[in-house]
């Protein structure tokens, strides 16, 4: 005799995360790019704000080895960090 119960017939259907899947870098291609975002952090107190560089290098180093899909640095949230931004003006 089985104490088993059944709530229901549904069953679980997976689905991909919303941003697609984020491979390892089995072969260590950004490995360097890591550790220095890594070391930024360690010496910055884990301080993330303070290594937005270190971290925009390590990302787009996955992105051009095609080690996550290629997502425009701005909707990253790097905007600020792209080069010819333009300047804010003084509205007073």
């Amino acid at each position: 005799m089985s104490t088993a119960m059944n709530f229901g017939t549904k069953s679980f259907q997976p689905r991909p995360p919303d941003k697609g899947s984020f491979p390892l870098d089995h072969f260590g291609e950004c490995k360097s790019f890591k550790e220095k975002f890594m070391r930024c952090l360690r010496d910055k107190n884990y301080e993330n704000a303070l290594c937005r560089n270190e971290s925009k290098e390590y990302l787009m180093c996955r992105m051009q080895r095609q080690l996550m899909a290629p997502e425009p640095l701005e909707k990253l949230g790097f905007r600020d960090l792209m080069e010819g931004k333009p300047e804010a003006k003084d509205e007073c």
